[in-house]
C-alpha cells in the first residue's frame, strides 16, 4: 500500500491514512481503501478495523491540487469510487472506530461519519464538517442523510447550506463525534473502543450494526448511477471549475 500503512493487532488491524502532510484523499487512496475494507470484510481472522491519520489531520478531505486536473472521465470515476467506498465503509459488518487525530473536513468527515464511533482530538485549532459548498462542490442528497444520521436533518440541512466547519467541542455537543481526547490519546480510545465491541457476540453485533444502518445504506446507494450523473455534471459546469480552480490556485501559490 503507497498511500496507507497497516498494523496487525491481536483481532483487529490499525489502517493509518498516510499520504502527505494531510492525508488527502485521491483515486489510489480511495482504491486502497476499498481494497482494506473488502478484503478485512472477507477475512474471519481479522474482527475490526481503527482508521487513524497522523498527528493534527485526519484526512484533509479531497485532493484539489491533482483531483482538479484529472479529465471529465476520471473526475466521474474518483467520484464513483470514492462514494463507493463510504457506502462499503457503511455495510462493512464488523467494526470500523476512527481516530480522527485532528482536522477533518470534506471528505474526511465523510469517511468520519461512515464509522460506528468517532475519537477526536481535542483543541480550538482542529475543525470537522462537511464545507463542499466553499469550494463549489454541491453534496447530493446520500450525503445529507448520512450527515443527518449523527447531527439531526434539521442542522444537517443548515450546515450543508453554509459548507459549515465546526471545532471538536461543538461536534461532540450534537453528536458528530463521540469522544474529545488529548490528541496523543485518541488511537489509544479508539483502541479501546474496538476492543470493548469485540468483546460483544459477534453475529448480534453484526445484525444489529445491520438492522441499525440498513436504510442509511439504501439511502447511498438507492440511486448512486443517478446521483453519481447528476454530481458529475456539476462538478463539471463552468461555476463548479471556476471556483475549484481559484482554490487550485490558492493552494498551489502557497507551495511556491
Amino acid at each position: 500500500m503507497k498511500t496507507l500503512s497497516i498494523q496487525s493487532k491481536d483481532n483487529y488491524i490499525v489502517v493509518q491514512l498516510d499520504r502527505g502532510k494531510a492525508n488527502a484523499l485521491n483515486q489510489e487512496m480511495v482504491t486502497e481503501l476499498r481494497q482494506v475494507i473488502r478484503a478485512t470484510e472477507a477475512d474471519d481472522s481479522i474482527g475490526g478495523i481503527v482508521l487513524t491519520g497522523k498527528a493534527h489531520f485526519f484526512s484533509g478531505g479531497v485532493d484539489l491540487l491533482e483531483v482538479y486536473y484529472y479529465d471529465s472521465e476520471g473526475i466521474r470515476n474518483f467520484w464513483g469510487s470514492f462514494l463507493q467506498l463510504a457506502a462499503e465503509m457503511l455495510a462493512f459488518s464488523k467494526p470500523l472506530v476512527a481516530s480522527i487525530t485532528g482536522h477533518s473536513p470534506a471528505g474526511g468527515c465523510i469517511l468520519a461519519c461512515a464509522c460506528d464511533y468517532r475519537v477526536m482530538a481535542e483543541g480550538d485549532k482542529y475543525q470537522i464538517g462537511l464545507n463542499e459548498m466553499a469550494v463549489g462542490i454541491s453534496p447530493r442528497a446520500s450525503i445529507l442523510h448520512l450527515y443527518a444520521f449523527w447531527i439531526g436533518e434539521h442542522k444537517a440541512y443548515q450546515y450543508l447550506l453554509e459548507g459549515y466547519l465546526m471545532k471538536g467541542k461543538e461536534a461532540l455537543e450534537i453528536g458528530l463525534v463521540d469522544a474529545l481526547v488529548p490528541l496523543d490519546q485518541t488511537l489509544l480510545q479508539a483502541e479501546q473502543k474496538i476492543q470493548q465491541y469485540l468483546k460483544l457476540p459477534t453475529t448480534a453485533f453484526r445484525q444489529t450494526k445491520k438492522s441499525l444502518k440498513s436504510g442509511l445504506i439504501h439511502a447511498m446507494t438507492a440511486n448512486f448511477e443517478t446521483d453519481l450523473e447528476l454530481l458529475h455534471q456539476q462538478l463539471m459546469s463552468e461555476e463548479s471549475r471556476t471556483i475549484m480552480g481559484q482554490v487550485v490556485q490558492f493552494l498551489e501559490s502557497r507551495k511556491k
